[in-house]
């Protein structure tokens, strides 16, 4: 099983981001702090036979939360949990938030992989995306990370930053692929409603829509050849392809994530946190004050409770599977489902493989590179 925990806070909210979190004062993230404890402890007993492989601290920004409010939560995580003595354990970290000394306190309770979002290594591109980092402090926060003895790092690299080009982007993936983090997401900017970029871009994301020149971000073309220059640039580096957006050096896969993209169960505590087990999709309140009232009065802070359909849960199977290189495996869908792939998906398969996205093969089933480069429209045929 995995763990997941949600720490909402930011320095400062980025532009593009419509993620649970934002900027709060220090008594909020400790009476969050707390709550969050507090949830783990409700939890606890129901998870007590469990043994957790993978965890994941994500956020918002859990490198700004004050050390001894994140040795609190850590040391409540070890005693709530059964966490496996080699277990897989992630911290999102953004440039500048993170000392020497919450990386060595993070690292002495068993925190083994980084996540540290640099997103571009130009400063230009940095500001218009909103980062309060610039190059200089990504490198400095990467120097403390190794010589805290991290020897797992993952740099997130974006591509579709409003004006970046294959000459920025090359600069960027050359600058990162020299510093020879283990694992590198590369992933397209997503503009959602709601956020300031919508609002700055809208009549760009129009234009996108209808194949129509841009002013501002790339064109669908150009970012199909932003991600065709990252993927090749990566793979030149030895960097495997195992996900649509994600490359590692051999061993370094992120094992938490793949396990979302096999449907392992997990639990996921905090503020607007995801669950997932007993073919149920759980879902925390969104709202901060709502969540430590819950909490506090000794409820589980739950917005939603969803039952997985058999139908959902064969859909939820193929469009998670396919995006790892590897694909998905006839047998484990016949184990799964006591059903074989074909009677449920059979002329999509055949149709697909025909237009030369999917090939089988030795018992799987995967995207072919023409597949990934269009993988959302792929996906989306098994929905």
């Amino acid at each position: 099983m995995e763990l997941y925990i949600h720490i909402p806070f930011c320095v400062k909210k980025c532009e593009y981001c419509d993620f649970v979190s934002g900027a709060y004062d220090t008594d909020v993230r400790a009476a969050y702090s707390r709550s969050l404890i507090r949830e783990m402890e409700m939890y606890a007993p129901d998870f007590s036979d469990a043994t957790f492989s993978t965890m994941y601290i994500g956020g918002g920004t859990p490198s700004w939360l004050e050390p001894e409010y994140m040795d609190a939560i850590l040391s409540a995580m070890q005693k709530s949990f059964h966490i496996e003595p080699e277990a897989e354990i992630t911290m999102e970290c953004n440039p500048g938030t993170a000392s020497d000394e919450f990386l060595h306190m993070i690292k002495r309770h068993g925190v083994c992989r980084l996540s540290i979002g640099l997103q571009s290594s130009d400063d230009t591109e940095l500001k218009r995306l909103g980062r309060i980092h610039d190059f200089n402090r990504f490198l400095h926060t990467y120097e403390l990370a190794r010589n805290a003895g991290f020897y797992d790092i993952n740099v997130d690299i974006m591509t579709g930053i409003p004006g970046q080009n294959k000459r920025s982007l090359t600069h960027t993936l050359s600058d990162v692929i020299r510093l020879k983090p283990e694992h590198i997401s590369c992933y397209s900017l997503i503009i959602e409603e709601g956020t300031p970029f919508y609002e700055k871009y809208s009549e760009d994301l129009e234009r996108q829509k209808r194949g129509e020149l841009t002013q501002y971000l790339p064109t669908d073309d150009e970012e199909f050849e932003l991600y065709r220059l990252a993927r090749q640039m990566l793979s030149d580096a030895r960097y495997e392809h195992y996900e649509i957006s994600n490359f590692a050096r051999p061993g370094y896969e992120c094992l938490h994530n793949i396990g979302y993209w096999r449907r392992v169960p997990y639990l996921g505590l905090g503020l607007a946190a995801a669950s997932f087990y007993g073919e149920h999709r759980y879902t925390n309140t969104a709202y901060i004050y709502k969540y430590m009232e819950e909490t506090d009065s000794g409820n589980r802070p739950l917005e939603s409770d969803i039952a997985i359909t058999r139908h959902d849960a064969m859909a939820e199977f193929m469009y998670l599977g396919l995006r790892m290189t590897e694909g998905i495996s006839r047998a484990d869908f016949a184990a799964a489902f006591d059903m074989d792939i074909e009677a449920k998906y059979g002329q999509v398969i055949r149709d697909l493989i025909f237009r030369d996205m999917l090939i089988s093969a030795e018992g799987r089933i995967r995207l072919t590179e023409q597949g990934r480069d269009v993988s959302n429209q792929v996906l989306c045929e098994f929905l």
